[in-house]
């Protein structure tokens, strides 16, 4: 059984990760308004792969005899000053999502919530691909700045995500 504040506390991350989905959505409807369909499919698969990340919590939470509470959701940002400002706050994201994994594992471990720290080590796992997957695009796209070929190369590699 969760303790009231563990529920609390993985209620908040099912919150996170519909948001981080409902983000990286905004981000592939962004590239899709850039015609750089590569991106926006990769960020199309970045967020169906955030809703799985919720569904992981929401099923926890109901498996360890709790109740699951959905809050609202803030809209996020629609449009960036580039592809690289996307990807550059897409990172960013990442590395909030990782502190908060941490701290829910932190939680976990302060109440001797064992369950719960083994079923967080999934998601810490997670998040330091996330990160490694996202940084080298975020710096690549960094240097390539506004250079036509060097987003269209990108936007083709990035568009084979998936496929």
């Amino acid at each position: 059984m969760l303790s009231s504040t563990m529920e609390k506390a993985l209620n908040e991350q099912i919150r996170e990760e519909y948001y981080s989905s409902y983000l990286y959505l905004a981000m592939s409807a962004y590239f899709e308004s850039l015609d750089l369909r590569g991106m926006a499919r990769w960020m199309r698969t970045q967020a169906q792969e955030e809703h799985g990340h919720a569904m992981k919590f929401f099923d926890y939470v109901f498996e360890r005899g709790g109740t699951v509470v959905l809050a609202a959701i803030d809209a996020p940002q629609v449009t960036w000053a580039s592809p690289a400002a996307a990807f550059a706050a897409a990172l960013s994201h990442e590395r909030h999502i990782t502190g908060c994994i941490h701290r829910l594992v932190e939680a976990a471990a302060a109440e001797h919530d064992h369950g719960t720290v083994n079923f967080l080590q999934w998601f810490v796992k997670e998040q330091v691909e996330e990160e490694a997957t996202a940084e080298p695009i975020a710096r690549r796209l960094e240097k390539i700045g506004d250079n036509m070929v060097g987003l269209l190369f990108t936007d083709r590699e990035l568009g084979s995500r998936g496929a």
